[in-house]
């Protein structure tokens, strides 16, 4: 049994804080060690809480020569001169949710801690203008080059992305900020750039020309996130500690935890990833949750899947090129770049023929945390309604193989759902047709953990909807306005159950009759 206390690094986001305090560390300074001498301008893309801020840490700490906080650690093995270079590093996660005015102010407050070290001219006035002088003045005094580290540069945009009057404002503000870096190139040893998105038109795409975008390299593709072979090692200790105290065996656990927070990919050769917040957090709490979503669903990313009228039901096994994942993201058509960029999609296969991706939802988590924030907005129900109470029947009836209780509770329950004012308009159209009750299902399904597809194209047609239980497989197909026989035939006649007859589990087939005016189940049918 294992006794010993952990430390876990829970709001810890500086290196030499987490090393010499004894946090729990995954060494990655193999990777960091390979990136720092890549190229000289790089820039990554993670999602919110990936470990972005402690790779920036991570950077700070070698490029200043704190040699003492990596013994032990794989780069010892690598590193060879340790040289200590003036670094620069500039946290914009302090910007969001402020005007452009605020932001201009907020470059100016953490620009000044270096000001103080290296002094200010009167004429530098704006926030470019005083980091430039201050990489000047530190390339002058230290008679070395200089390294620049510019963590969540992305943050005072993702407000403004649907308002063009204010994304221009902050364009501007930022642009002035990052445009100097190109012209500062001599004066640079390493400049590395963090973010979730990619603002093509802002000055560190446009005007440095040399910027390395290493979000889908091969090579970095595990610098964030935890592999499994670093979860069977490195925190092998760690998922004992949580069996116990759950009274789970190691290998139920194990998972357990791969079914919840596993799954990443970022580029399509790479390992899968773990979240790391959520998993260190299971890890210090003794259980699994939605942890991601602590802080609740980004709101920006709610307003562009509105924007684009996202379809949410076709977010499994979604095909797209290799074009898809670099749309700027001030220009998208659509809110994939933004969904993959924020780890709501993530890579789930790649045919090399044809240069295609699959996207799919990582995990567990993901799937429950965006259909909470999604309720609301797509179909007008709150999480809450749907967990209590009704949530608890349903499943039981679907563990128990009793599709005809199962759906008697489904229509009960739809029958009396108080749906908020402002979505009635959409309702008003949207309930005469069946996707609408796809939607509706499909996010009841993901909030009950349940895995579910709408639609699944085969060859006879398309299926309105697939759930998998551990050992039924439910073919569902939907008539608004019609009736549960047509719907049933529809399964017979067009062969939707088919490719499903070959798995081990049983195989069920229900056509169910929605009636447009009550908003509810009229009718199902089952064989």
């Amino acid at each position: 049994m294992v006794t010993r206390r952990r430390k876990y690094p829970i709001g810890i986001q500086t290196f030499s804080e987490m090393i010499g305090k004894g946090y729990v560390y995954v060494d990655k300074t193999d990777l960091v060690w390979k990136l720092a001498d890549y190229a000289k301008f790089i820039f990554l893309s993670r999602p919110r809480r990936f470990g972005k801020s402690l790779l920036s840490s991570t950077l700070h700490s070698y490029f200043a020569g704190e040699r003492e906080l990596f013994k032990g650690l794989k780069i010892m093995e690598l590193e060879e001169e340790w040289k200590c270079y003036p670094v620069l590093h500039f946290d914009l996660s302090g910007a969001r949710h402020m005007p452009a005015e605020e932001v201009q102010k907020e470059l100016g407050r953490i620009i000044k801690p270096y000001e103080k070290l290296y002094g200010r001219d009167t004429d530098e006035t704006t926030p470019g203008m005083r980091m430039a002088g201050v990489v000047n003045r530190a390339y002058e005094q230290t008679n070395s080059q200089v390294v620049v580290i510019i963590d969540e540069y992305d943050a005072p945009l993702l407000d403004v992305l649907n308002d063009d009057e204010r994304l221009a404002d902050m364009r501007e503000v930022m642009q002035e900020f990052y445009q100097r870096l190109e012209m500062l190139e001599p004066m640079l040893k390493f400049c590395f750039i963090t973010g979730i998105t990619k603002f093509s038109q802002l000055s560190i795409f446009s005007t440095i020309n040399n910027l390395m975008n290493v979000t889908m390299e091969p090579q970095f593709a595990t610098i964030c996130g935890i592999t499994e072979e670093e979860l069977v090692t490195t925190l092998h200790e760690d998922i004992e500690l949580l069996a116990q105290k759950n009274g789970l065996s190691y290998e139920q656990m194990h998972a357990k935890l791969k079914l919840q927070y596993d799954g990443y990919h970022f580029s399509e050769f790479s390992s899968e990833l773990y979240n790391p917040f959520s998993l260190i957090k299971a890890f210090m709490l003794g259980k699994l949750g939605n942890y991601w979503f602590d802080s609740g669903t980004p709101t920006f990313l709610i307003r562009q899947m509105q924007h684009f009228h996202t379809d949410i039901t076709s977010l499994d096994n979604m095909q797209v090129p290799a074009t898809a994942f670099d749309k700027p993201t001030e220009a998208m058509i659509n809110a994939l770049p933004l969904l993959y960029q924020s780890g709501y999609l993530t890579i789930k296969g790649y045919d090399n023929e044809t240069g295609i991706y699959t996207l799919s939802i990582p995990n567990q988590e993901v799937r429950v945390g965006y259909t909470e924030g999604l309720l609301p907005s797509y179909i007008g129900l709150e999480a809450n309604d749907v967990q209590t109470g009704f949530a608890l029947k349903f499943w039981r009836a679907l563990k128990q193989n009793d599709i005809d209780l199962a759906m008697q509770e489904m229509q009960i329950y739809l029958a009396g759902i108080p749906y908020v004012e402002g979505f009635k308009k959409k309702l008003e159209n949207a309930a005469t047709t069946e996707g609408f009750y796809e939607y509706t299902l499909y996010l009841i399904f993901s909030m009950l953990n349940v895995y579910v597809q709408t639609p699944v194209k085969c060859l006879g047609g398309r299926t309105d909807m697939v759930v998998w239980m551990p050992d039924t497989i439910y073919v569902f197909e939907f008539k608004a306005g019609g009736t549960a026989e047509e719907a049933l035939l529809q399964i017979d006649n067009n062969g939707y159950a088919i490719p499903y007859t070959t798995d081990k589990q049983r195989v069920v087939k229900v056509g169910v009759a929605f009636n447009t005016e009550t908003r509810t189940i009229d009718k199902w049918l089952t064989s």
